[in-house]
This record gives C-alpha cells, structure tokens and sequence, in this order.
C-alpha cells in the first residue's frame, strides 16, 4: 500500500494541493489522510473510488498509474511549452527588427523632408 500512498501524494503534489485540501475534498481529517499517503491506513473500495474520482481516474488508473509514464507525459508537455516559447520569442524578435526599420524610415523620411 505505500506505493499507492506515494502514487497519491504525486497526483496531490501535481495538482497543487495541499494534505488539508484533499482531506476536506474527502471529508475526513488531515492525520487521517496522511496515513493514507504514508500507506500507514489501507484503503477500502469506497475510499479507494472516492480518491480516483477526486483526481478523475478510474480506480484501474490510480491502481496501474506509473510514475514514470506520468513524469514522460510532463517532460513531453513541457518540451512541447519550450518550444512554444522559443517560436513566440523568435516572433517578438522578428517584431523588433520591424518596429526598429520604420523607426529608422520614419527618422529618414523627417531628416530629407
């Protein structure tokens, strides 16, 4: 039952929330769902689809889910963003370069008139 405490604690660390947030989502203490993290606490059938669709998963998924598939998945995303980034920069760049040649036409234009 650890590793599904620590397959928990990722999927709470991912979305941002914090032990008291999951445990109001729950409706049961914040020790008590820190035992659940812990894998101090075994999970019932019910609590065990409580968290699933907490985290909207089926139990298959939040039973089978792989650390390592989910850190890929995020490596993926975030390669993806970079390079999203990296084509908005390019583009602000190619931007400057015309806003800086009407300037200079701009200043030329006034200087002959």
């Amino acid at each position: 039952m650890k590793s599904l405490g620590k397959k928990i604690r990722l999927l709470r660390h991912q979305k941002g929330w914090s032990q008291e947030d999951v445990a109001k989502r729950l409706d049961i203490s914040i020790p008590a769902f820190s035992k659940i993290e812990t894998g101090i606490t075994d999970i019932n059938l019910s609590r065990l689809e409580q968290i699933s669709n907490l985290f909207e998963m089926s139990v298959v998924q939040l039973l089978t889910f792989n650390d390592h598939e989910q850190e890929q998945k995020f490596v993926n995303e975030l390669d993806l963003v970079n390079k999203k980034l990296t084509d908005r920069e390019t583009e602000i760049i190619e931007l400057q370069k015309k806003v800086i040649e009407l300037f200079e036409e701009l200043r030329h234009n006034k200087a002959t008139a």
